[in-house]
């Protein structure tokens, strides 16, 4: 049977301001700017969107979703999920990095400097 062939897809950013601002300043046209009100809603909406492969989605959305909603990110491969934190994140939400690059990269990053 031959290969299905997979077809690049858009990325879709959804974040707080300064999480938009910096993908908008990069060129990408898919950037949605979310409130604690609309985060889940516009997280979900993209998701369902097949024009997209990549969803660049802040960390702060995570926790807002349940946890059906969350196993779905986690095990989506199109899109891939993955949850950044915003620029002025937390030392805890760095390590989160490390997490995140052994689940998407399979990759172990070495301790923060």
């Amino acid at each position: 049977m031959p290969e299905t062939p997979v077809l690049p897809g858009r990325t879709a950013v959804l974040g707080e301001r300064e999480l938009a601002i910096g993908f908008r300043l990069i060129g990408l046209p898919d950037v949605i700017e979310v409130t604690p009100a609309t985060a889940v809603a516009e997280f979900q909406k993209a998701l369902g969107d097949d024009r997209f492969s990549l969803i660049i989605a802040s960390q702060s959305i995570r926790p807002r979703l349940s946890e059906i909603q969350r196993a779905h990110a986690d095990a989506s491969l199109r899109p891939l999920v993955v949850f950044v934190p915003t620029p002025t994140a937390a030392q805890a939400e760095a390590e989160s990095i490390r997490t995140l690059a052994k689940r998407v990269l399979g990759v172990t990053l070495g301790p923060a400097s």
